[in-house]
Parts: C-alpha cells; structure tokens; sequence
C-alpha cells in the first residue's frame, strides 16, 4: 500500500497506520473463516459475528483512509484541510452497521419459524478462533482509540465483537449438549441489537459535529459568562461554537468593550482567547470587538 512514503511527515500516524493495517488485514481472514464455519455449520450467529467482523473490517479501513485523507494540508478550496473525513468516515460506518443489524435480526426472525441443524463443534471452534483475533485486533486500535472518533469506532467494534464472539460460543456448547438450536437465533439477535445500539451513539455525534453543534463537553452559557467576566467587557453576542473536527473548535463572537484605546482591547482580545484555549480547548476564535462608546448604532 505504499505505505512508507506517506508516513514520513508524521511518526505518531504511522504508528497508527501500522496497526491500522495489520488490523484489516486479520479480520478480513477471520471473516472468510466464519463464513465458511457459518455455512458448513449452519449457524446463523457465527454469520452474524462474521458480517460484524466484515464491517469491522471495512470500520478499520474507513479509518485507515480517512486518517490518510485528514492528513493532508489545506488548500485554496478546502482551506480547513480535510479533518472531516474522519467524522464522515465513521457516519458511513456506523449507517452500513445498522443496516446489517436490522437484516440480521430479520433473518433470525425468519429461522424462529424455519429451525434449522447446526454442528456445535464447528460454531464453538471458528467463534474461539474469533474472540483471540477480536482481542488482538481490540488491543492494535486501543491506543488510537484515545484520541480519535474514527479509531475509537473501530476499536469498539472490536470489543463488541469479542463479546459477541463469546455469545456465540456460549450458544454453541448449548447446541453441542442440550440440542438448543434456537439459542442461535438469540444470540444473532443479541449481537444485532448490540450492534444497532453501539452505531445509533456514534451516528448522532457525527450528525451533531457535521451540523456544527457546541462540542458536548463545552456549555456555552459558561462560555458566555467566563468571557462577561473578563475585565473591560461590556457585552457579549452573536457567539457560535462548533467543531470542524475532533481536534479543531472554534469560536466566533461580538465582543463590547468600554474601551477606545486600542491596546486595551488587544489585551482584552488576548485575554478572551487564552480563556478559551484553557479551559475549552477552543484554539481557534474569531473576535469582533465594537466600542461602548461608538455612536453608531450596531444591530445583530
């Protein structure tokens, strides 16, 4: 894939690059082994926990290209660079995740009525095969996962599918020695529910970031009075806060002050934004300043 010459400018990506890759590499292997278990079997859930796999798979490699992609600089068209890729990246994902959450729980449904045999011994040994590879692939997103959406996706839906791994296993010992078959169904119908449950978090903090909401952890009314407090504002007005991405907040505002003399409000403007910077982490802000004193009048 190319892979030295694009990590050159950034150690700290390619790491995760790395990791990325050797990620997709095992689950795409692992899905084709649990499909091929699923059919010799015929249980539906080790289907289920390979469709999972696929679409971690294909959450890796969405985060893989994204994070390329992010990488790269801005430009005269996209003069915010390109860091929300990622968030697109894991809206994609996380959708394609509850279609086939919805399909599945719909095919178990149609096996409730239409039972079928399934070989415990090969659900029970493909699913064990599963869970270790879950658990590797689970520990070469971790460190990713602590500081981007787009990884931490990726690396919950390999915890989701270790534990799924598990409901599998467990549904195959039934079958293997009390002949439950419709243990199968449930599971399939618990890892879907899981599934739906994990993408509908992810889809909404997508959504909220690409319709420009306040970040989740910032409360703009505290924004609001931090900044009234400061020494020499009147008034404040018109304040948006947003995201561009994970790692870009930005601020935009109207700032009254009482002041005509120009180096006071520097000092006022400096304060304001080494107020956002520490305790909102917003890095980016744009300040209109109006004078108390001017005489024209200023509508919104």
């Amino acid at each position: 894939m190319g892979n030295h010459q694009h990590h050159n400018h950034s150690h700290h990506h390619h790491g995760h690059g790395k990791s990325l890759f050797w990620a997709i590499i095992v689950n795409l292997v692992l899905t084709v082994v649990q499909v091929i278990g699923g059919l010799l079997s015929g249980s539906l859930s080790l289907i289920a926990d390979a469709l999972h796999n696929f679409s971690d798979a294909g959450a890796i490699i969405i985060a893989y290209a994204a994070q390329r992609i992010s990488g790269l600089p801005a430009n005269n068209s996209m003069t915010f660079g390109y860091g929300r890729a990622q968030i697109l990246g894991a809206l994609i994902n996380s959708v394609t995740l509850v279609l086939i959450g919805f399909y599945l729980f719909y095919e178990a449904i149609i096996r409730f009525q239409h039972p079928e045999p399934i070989d415990g011994w090969v659900v029970i040994i493909v699913a064990s095969v599963a869970l270790i590879v879950d658990l590797v692939t689970a520990l070469l997103t971790y460190a990713g996962s602590k500081e981007s959406v787009n990884i931490k996706a990726a690396f919950i839906h390999n915890v989701s599918d270790a534990m799924a791994s598990v409901v599998v296993i467990i549904s195959g010992i039934l079958v293997l020695n009390f002949s439950i078959y419709w243990v199968d169904q449930i599971a399939t119908m618990f890892i879907s529910i899981f599934v739906l449950f994990h993408s509908w978090g992810l889809i909404k903090s997508c959504v909220k970031t690409l319709m420009q909401a306040v970040p989740d952890d910032i409360d703009r009314n505290e924004v609001v009075r931090l900044i009234s407090a400061i020494k020499g504002v009147t008034n404040i007005h018109h304040v948006h806060i947003w995201a561009i991405h994970e790692k870009f907040r930005s601020l935009e505002a109207h700032i009254v002050v009482d002041s005509d003399n120009l180096n006071q409000v520097e000092c006022v403007k400096k304060e304001i934004k080494a107020v956002l910077k520490s305790t909102f982490q917003i890095n980016h802000s744009t300040l209109e300043i109006e004078s108390r004193n001017s005489t024209c009048k200023l509508t919104n």
